[in-house]
């Protein structure tokens, strides 16, 4: 009796073979339906306009583009960068309609292709410039809390000297 021929494993996807998938399915998502006037969107928009469950299709598409990165080895900052477009087109994209025409001109999948690239062309400058953008949001995000607890406490001392 002879050994089963063994089945040859097929060997890792290239990268660039990779980020050419993910940039077609971002085009997709993000730019395949052109519009008169030379804009164009995607399906993303118009999945986003099914009641309910849209939104979370397109950011489930969106999330997958997003674990591909994390898998072509992109560093945190730049993951975090990514996920914050795509948290930014979700929240807003679930507004009925408006959200829809935002997500339309947003494109989060086109934005986190561009940084997957440019992390590729240049890791360093890449995750650098990401660091510094995610550092900067973090400390736009304390400013705001703070704004936002210390305004009505400004408000009702001020109400309190006024009488």
């Amino acid at each position: 009796m002879q050994p089963a021929a063994a089945i040859p494993a097929q060997g890792p996807t290239s990268a660039q073979a990779r980020l050419e998938r993910l940039r077609s399915l971002a085009w997709l998502l993000d730019n395949s339906i052109p519009l008169p006037g030379g804009f164009r969107i995607g399906l993303d928009p118009l999945i986003g306009l099914i009641p309910g469950v849209g939104d979370a299709i397109g950011a489930l598409m969106s999330i997958f583009i997003l674990n591909e990165a994390r898998m072509l080895g992109a560093p945190r900052s730049v993951l975090l960068r990514m996920s914050g477009n795509v948290l930014l087109e979700t929240l807003i994209g679930a507004i009925p309609f408006a959200g829809d025409l935002f997500d339309a001109g947003f494109k989060a999948n086109m934005r986190n292709i561009a940084l997957l690239e440019r992390y590729h062309l240049d890791p360093n400058g890449a995750a650098r410039s990401s660091r510094w953008f995610v550092i900067g949001f973090m400390l736009f995000l304390i400013l705001l809390a703070v704004a936002i607890v210390a305004l009505p406490i400004l408000v009702v001392v001020a109400i309190v000297k006024a009488f």
